[in-house]
């Protein structure tokens, strides 16, 4: 979604800027959403467009990596921090006579590129800038986690299946039998609906949340005679895994859960507020969703043996 403003700067609107002869001028600020951010030495944020060629950046001399965006507090998983613009945090709009502009290279670089050409460079130096980051995990699992909420209370903390100390929306296997919850066919045809959960044993209990998928007598993360690695799924001695076939009931007693994957995603916005950019002045400007690989990540996670 872009964001797209039209600012008619006249003597008639006073919150603006004109020029000196009262002159309408027409800026056009046509960015998409998302923006970028570069460096090591404090942190560039921008974002570019073309057809025209412009640009908007905010560096922040405080932040040095991205890492510094990503140190949410433990409780709310959030970071926020606000920062003044000044003559080293700087806000710039800019203009190029390019048709095009580079996807790498117009900021941080330590070699300007020489084929940029810019036609306008107008900063200010004041105003505020808010950061703000939310972390949000998940284990994955295919089951969303509102449903996740066993108990019904609203806290997905509070739920954990196998007692193993991570909550259910965060464990990868829900039930700990060293089984994947994904694998173990939680919603087959997708549609969100967990009443049709696979329940190979027909005792009621889904075998995301069954200890004995077959109930054979044996628990499932005990049906390892084959290999003892943490996964049932490869065991095979006659038709299926033996854990799922109730007619093999060898037990090889677990001594370990397998390692859990918690999936983590960072969503950074950054907002702007009372800047003057001469052409332009305003109370809120919402910069943007950050753009980058790094908000995409993992932390594994062994739990204790029970």
């Amino acid at each position: 979604m872009r964001q797209l403003f039209f600012v008619f700067l006249s003597l008639s609107i006073l919150s603006f800027y004109t020029c000196d002869d009262g002159d309408v001028i027409t800026v056009d600020f046509d960015f998409d959403e998302s923006f970028q951010i570069c460096g090591t030495d404090g942190l560039v944020f921008y974002k570019t467009k073309n057809s025209p060629s412009e640009s908007l950046s905010i560096r922040i001399s405080e932040l040095d990596s991205i890492g510094d965006l990503l140190v949410v507090d433990t409780i709310n998983n959030t970071f926020e921090a606000d920062f003044s613009l000044s003559t080293t945090n700087v806000f710039n709009y800019r203009t190029y006579s390019n048709a095009t502009l580079p996807t790498s290279g117009l900021f941080c670089s330590n070699v300007p590129l020489s084929s940029i050409k810019i036609t306008k460079d107008i900063e200010s130096t004041s105003g505020n800038v808010h950061i703000k980051t939310v972390l949000t995990e998940d284990d994955n699992d295919g089951i969303p986690a509102e449903l996740e909420d066993i108990n019904g209370n609203g806290d997905l903390t509070d739920d954990d299946t196998d007692g193993d100390k991570i909550p259910n929306y965060l464990d990868e296997d829900d039930d700990g039998d060293n089984v994947l919850t994904k694998d173990e066919n939680p919603d087959p045809n997708g549609d969100g609906d967990l009443s049709d959960a696979l329940d190979t044993d027909g005792d009621g209990i889904p075998n995301y949340r069954d200890t004995d998928d077959d109930g054979d007598g044996v628990l499932t993360r005990d049906e390892e005679n084959e290999s003892i690695d943490q996964n049932p799924a490869n065991d095979i001695s006659l038709v299926g895994p033996n854990y799922l076939n109730p007619a093999v009931a060898t037990k090889v007693d677990a001594t370990k859960f397998r390692e859990h994957t918690i999936h983590q995603t960072y969503v950074v916005t950054l907002t702007v507020s009372n800047f003057d950019l001469q052409i332009i002045s305003l109370d809120v400007f919402e910069f943007g969703v950050l753009n980058d690989s790094a908000l995409s990540t993992s932390r594994k996670r062994t739990p204790p043996f029970n």
